[in-house]
């Protein structure tokens, strides 16, 4: 009984490490295998996803950079815009008032002065209007006060000495009552004596309140005369001020509001061109060489592309009259041969390269 037990056991010894060794060899052949394609197909996964990161990065950054380039375009033809279509607003020039006198310091001439503008170019703008005005600051002296009226003229020529314009305006100082005057030096007496304010006026007269720029005659020098002997003054300055209207009006007083305008305007245009330059490129087309948008879709249906099958129930059927007889009343169907229809396919095909044609005419 022992040895037969002993005998079975080394026989099961035997079949387990028989099939312990089996399974030891396939996984030697097929574990290695089945890893390097596992290793592999990860490989790949990480290798397309990188290139597929790659290309979205690429195409992202093409797309940011070429955002930039017609933002930074826009920008840029707004400003050239700004400083072609704007005109100085305000030119302002030291005016220098000489006379001539006797021996005994005697005034024989009237003040008159020369400004010149400019030497090289216009300084105004050619359909702009402007508005020249002369400032004097002239003191509340006796000799003022007793001169009451009296002219400045002022005389617009172009760098070869031709006249283009002429003007000339009355002023005078603002009244004041003797008793106005004492109350006022009473009361502004602390700032006079220390020297913050003065008795003066200044004088604004507006020589020219619409002048327009002539293209043929620049103004490029002014001619001032005050027409009064006994005058006397502190300063006077020449001042052209541009005055806006419309778009221009617009710029220079809310420069935000118009530069955004502008720029997106000019966004709107550059992308709407270079969507179309590029549809334009690259845009399938048909076999006839039509782009194929809406326009070239209807015309390639149109043409004769897609081949019209006709209902067997509507052309294939023929109407027969009723026989004699309530119940043998019925519809006689009459087929088409295939000969029929290809003579139908080529009239069809026929009628539509007419079509083409004309409309290629």
């Amino acid at each position: 009984m022992l040895p037969l037990i002993f005998s079975s056991l080394i026989r099961f010894k035997r079949t387990v490490l028989f099939v312990l060794n089996i399974q030891l060899f396939l996984l030697k052949m097929f574990v290695p295998g089945f890893m390097k394609r596992r290793v592999e197909r990860y490989k790949q996964k990480t290798a397309d996803g990188a290139q597929v990161l790659w290309d979205k990065v690429f195409k992202g950054g093409l797309f940011a950079l070429f955002g930039a380039f017609i933002l930074w375009l826009s920008i840029f033809l707004y400003i050239s815009f700004y400083y072609y279509y704007m005109p100085s607003v305000s030119h302002t020039r030291q005016v220098n008032l000489k006379f001539k006198s006797s021996t005994d310091t005697t005034r024989v001439g009237w003040p008159t002065a020369h400004v010149q503008l400019t030497k090289l170019q216009n300084i105004l703008m050619v359909g702009q209007t402007y508005r020249i005005f002369l400032k004097l600051e002239m003191p509340e002296s006796p000799a003022n006060v007793n001169l009451g009226m009296f002219m400045v003229c002022a005389d617009l020529a172009d760098k070869d000495g031709v006249m283009v314009s002429n003007s000339c305006r009355s002023t005078m100082l603002h009244y004041r009552s003797q008793l106005l005057s004492i109350l006022t030096t009473l009361t502004l007496s602390p700032f006079m004596v220390l020297g913050s304010t003065e008795e003066k006026q200044t004088i604004v007269l507006e020589l020219y309140s619409h002048f327009e720029e002539d293209k043929n005659h620049p103004v490029t020098d002014v001619y001032l005369e005050i027409q009064a002997l006994q005058i006397e003054f502190y300063s006077a300055t020449l001042h052209i001020q541009a005055h806006l209207t419309g778009l221009r009006y617009l710029m220079f007083h809310w420069p935000l509001l118009s530069a955004s305008l502008g720029v997106s305007s000019n966004l709107f245009f550059i992308t709407f061109i270079a969507a179309v330059s590029w549809w334009h490129i690259y845009a399938p087309r048909d076999q006839y060489g039509n782009q194929m948008l809406f326009a070239g879709i209807g015309t390639q249906l149109f043409m004769g592309d897609l081949d019209y099958q006709p209902d067997d129930d509507d052309e294939d059927q023929e109407f027969r009259t009723e026989e004699s007889g309530p119940s043998k009343s019925k519809y006689q169907v009459q087929e088409k041969t295939p000969k029929m229809e290809t003579i139908e396919r080529k009239t069809s095909r026929s009628m539509i390269m007419e079509l083409r044609r004309a409309a290629d005419e």
